[in-house]
């Protein structure tokens, strides 16, 4: 039995010997792809799809992570659509109280990014002086006490993700429940304004 073993190790030493020998090939690779990767040009021809580009459009249906569907269109029907029917669908009980109000955190977050983003135009107040309109950069901003514009949660949540007249989308700038926090704390401060 010992002497299996030493031949065993012999012929195993002779082979690991024998295989270094040759330095003038490389060694075969197994699976060379998993390291050196093809590299595809985004809007090259391929024939790896059947309509022969390599830039493919997401699956129908598909949702990107992150992103919730959004089906009022960016037109003046969607508009008006979302203002009479878009809520807030976010879980009711992540923002708010038992008695329905919204919690102060959620406010304090949407007023945050309030004055980030729409406070330069609209004013810290949303009543329509902020420093660009001072300063007579822009003019005719809309306040949020405008009774004409009888704004509704789902239309400023709609002109946030489109934009509206001179107003562009924000849509890059704030995530969904961004804009529902925005949307919360803009629906609040008209309330502070009507109450005065």
């Amino acid at each position: 039995m010992r002497v299996f073993v030493k031949i065993g190790i012999v012929l195993g030493v002779v082979t690991l010997v024998a295989s270094c020998q040759n330095k003038s090939s490389r060694n075969y690779q197994y699976m060379p792809n998993m390291y050196k990767s093809v590299g595809y040009e985004t809007y090259q021809e391929t024939a790896a799809f059947r309509n022969g580009k390599e830039g493919q459009l997401p699956v129908e249906g598909t949702i990107a992570r992150g992103h919730m569907p959004y089906d009022y269109p960016n037109t003046l029907e969607g508009y008006n659509a979302a203002k009479a029917n878009l809520k807030n669908p976010l879980p009711f009980e992540a923002f708010r109280n038992a008695d329905s109000t919204v919690t102060d955190s959620y406010l304090q977050k949407g007023g945050d990014l309030f004055n980030i983003y729409c406070a330069v135009c609209h004013g810290a107040k949303g009543d329509g002086k902020g420093i660009l309109v001072k300063r007579e950069k822009i003019l005719g901003i809309p306040s949020y006490d405008d009774a004409g514009r009888a704004i509704t949660e789902g239309s400023v949540y709609h002109v946030i993700r489109y934009g509206l007249n001179g107003m562009g989308s924000y849509a890059n700038q704030l995530n969904e429940e961004e804009r529902w926090e925005v949307t919360e704390y803009v629906m609040s401060l008209k309330q502070d304004l009507e109450n005065k």
